[in-house]
């Protein structure tokens, strides 16, 4: 059992921890959630040891193994398998211990039955296959893998030690959603106690049973996962705020008195009772939910269907593909979804669509004024360390007036304190926020995002989809967050094999097929039985919708260039330049709509057939 009594901390004269208790029952799965920059992680420290408590104490039982992810795995000649074979340090000590003496060769024996030690290269490979390592990569150097790689081999390691205490902070940041999928899965079966410092509420709503709430440098333990503690904290909130609000009341009753009757002589003694009253009457403080960091991305102006086509296509690095046979349409209203195991092209393909790679075969159709915005995060590691966040906007945009830019960046959560502070010392969320401006800030009509979340709390990521839900151009993600892409997209394509096609199911179903419940949905065969799927019928009444909104949105387009058209002063001649652009536009929306009711018409056929 781990046991926060009392603690107190601070650091730099701020108070972290005042009074701060816990209890976490062993076994537990426990996630530890609050406000960036509150001390969860300096909680972390504190238990480990690390950092020297203030008041109270942290305890723990005795011979307890306390174990977290270590910066990442050195860049070694070691393999991984051996790396993580080695984070067993009593196992690793007693293989090679050499002795002649048959009492401690047969005491060395019975330890290493009594560990499973003669499982353990078995066990080591099926957590580093979970992480993305097959059997060839198991057998490489740590050197071979960049950083990001090996802090999965620190992960498998910590692992595969199987500590009494696993503490984690942020998991799933250097992880694909496969792997997080496959952490999730491995955690709610954890032996031992673990606290998860997360932000993925997926990850909080099926891995961990508890969820500790640090606020007001308070520690506060709720049952149940993210969502039940989401509402109970909700119900506590609005509680609070009507004790508050009717405190106010009694307050303001107390004091109209006071000011009416203080001088009186015959009330006075009435009057410094209610004094009295008001001075032991204890604030009831509302606890304050962070503010809503909403981000502000602009509109860009409506482009005729589709904004990009391919046909036959093929991509890779020089002169090697990486994907083939690529038949794909995007239209300015998708949200497309990239699925996919590491390293199958999930990438390429966001570099082939942001026209970071060419097309090294077939052909592919893009509208004239596309633009593009493109976030990844090695973009945010690609920041001017030594420039602040209006220096950054200076360089994009000279002509703009100061206050122009401190309203963008104000518009992506970066206030008045830190406009003007250097890059290298904002916090991952908040490079990540300019990050995220500068890929927008040219209005894109197609915005590419892989892991926009990492580093932004969970209130930012709710953020972060009211303004992909608001914004009107395609959205292609990448994430392992599966309440982003669940709240976000409305079509699945899986990369893999060489190629990209749609999944015909949704994320539970993939999320199934990722931990071996499920088969591969077909590609685009007809059914073998008789009866059609339940996921196959929702995917095919999921077009039929696509299909009626396209033709509502291009009907609306029709109509407001038809009314564009019939302006007179259109067709005067000083105007033939304008005259033909309108009747190009015209002409591309006409065909579309043509296009897009054949499409419709034929996603109703399929649907009736299927039924």
């Amino acid at each position: 059992m781990l046991r926060i009594d009392d603690i107190a901390y601070s650091v730099e004269g701020r108070p972290l921890f005042e009074g701060a208790t816990a209890t976490i029952p062993d076994g537990h799965k426990v996630g530890l959630v609050g406000r960036n920059g509150t001390g969860k992680t300096t909680l972390f420290r504190l238990i480990r040891g690390e950092l020297a408590l203030e008041g109270g104490s942290i305890t723990l039982p005795k011979r307890a193994r306390i174990g977290g992810v270590a910066q990442e795995a050195p860049a070694s000649d070691v393999s991984l398998l051996d790396t993580v074979l080695a984070a067993d340090t009593e196992r690793a000590a007693l293989m090679a211990e050499d002795t002649d003496d048959p009492a401690r060769i047969a005491e060395i024996q019975t330890r290493l039955a009594d560990i499973d030690a003669w499982s353990a290269e078995a066990r080591a490979a099926s957590i580093l296959k979970g992480l993305g390592f097959d059997d060839a990569d198991q057998a490489r150097p740590c050197s071979d893998f960049s950083g990001g790689w090996r802090m999965r081999v620190a992960l498998a390691a910590v692992l595969f030690a199987q500590p009494d205490l696993l503490l984690l902070d942020e998991p799933t940041n250097y992880l694909d959603l496969e792997g997080a999928l496959w952490l999730e899965s491995y955690l709610s079966k954890y032996p031992h106690t673990v606290i998860i410092i997360s932000h993925d509420r997926g990850l909080l709503n099926r891995a961990v049973g508890a969820i500790l709430h640090l606020e007001d440098r308070k520690l506060s333990f709720y049952q149940g996962s993210y969502d039940q503690f989401a509402r109970q904290r909700a119900e506590r909130l609005a509680v609070a705020a009507a004790m508050a609000k009717k405190q106010e009341a009694r307050r303001a009753h107390l004091q109209s008195y006071v000011d009416r009757f203080r001088y009186k002589a015959d009330k006075a003694k009435q009057a410094q009772s209610r004094l009295k009253a008001l001075s032991r009457m204890q604030p009831i403080t509302s606890p304050q939910e962070a503010a809503l960091r909403a981000f502000t991305f602009p509109e860009p102006e409506e482009m005729s269907p589709p904004i990009i086509q391919i046909e036959g296509g093929e991509t890779g690095y020089g002169d090697i593909p990486v994907l083939r046979r690529l038949n794909l349409r995007i239209d300015q209203d998708d949200r497309i979804a990239l699925l996919g195991k590491n390293g199958q092209g999930k990438s390429t393909l966001s570099k082939l669509l942001s026209e970071r790679l060419p097309l090294m075969a077939g052909k592919t159709v893009r509208s004239g004024k596309l633009r593009v915005g493109y976030f990844a995060q090695h973009q945010v590691d690609e920041l001017y360390v030594d420039e602040t966040p209006l220096d950054h906007l200076r360089r994009l945009r000279p002509d703009e007036a100061p206050a122009r830019h401190r309203a963008r960046l104000a518009g992506f959560g970066l206030g008045a304190a830190q406009v003007e502070t250097v890059v290298g010392r904002l916090s991952g969320g908040q490079k990540a926020r300019l990050s995220l401006l500068i890929a927008t800030i040219d209005a894109p009509h197609m915005l590419i995002l892989d892991e926009p979340t990492n580093h932004l709390d969970i209130e930012s990521r709710e953020a972060l989809v009211e303004a992909l839900t608001a914004y009107s151009g395609a959205v292609i993600l990448v994430s392992h967050d599966m309440h982003l892409l669940s709240l976000v997209a409305d079509r699945l394509w899986l990369v893999s094999d060489g190629t990209v096609r749609p999944y015909n199911g949704d994320l539970e179903s993939y999320r199934g097929l990722l931990l071996g419940r499920d088969s591969m949905p077909a590609k685009a065969e007809k059914p073998k039985t008789k009866k059609p799927s339940r996921d196959m019928l929702q995917a095919l009444q999921a077009d039929v919708r696509k299909g009626e909104t396209r033709i509502e949105k291009l009907t609306e387009m029709h109509g407001k260039l038809s009314e564009k058209l019939a302006d007179p002063e259109l067709y005067a001649p000083e105007r033939a330049a304008d005259l033909d652009v309108w009747q190009r536009k015209f002409a591309e929306v006409e065909e579309g709509l043509e296009r897009a009711e054949a499409l419709w018409m034929a996603a109703v056929e399929k649907l009736e057939a299927a039924q």
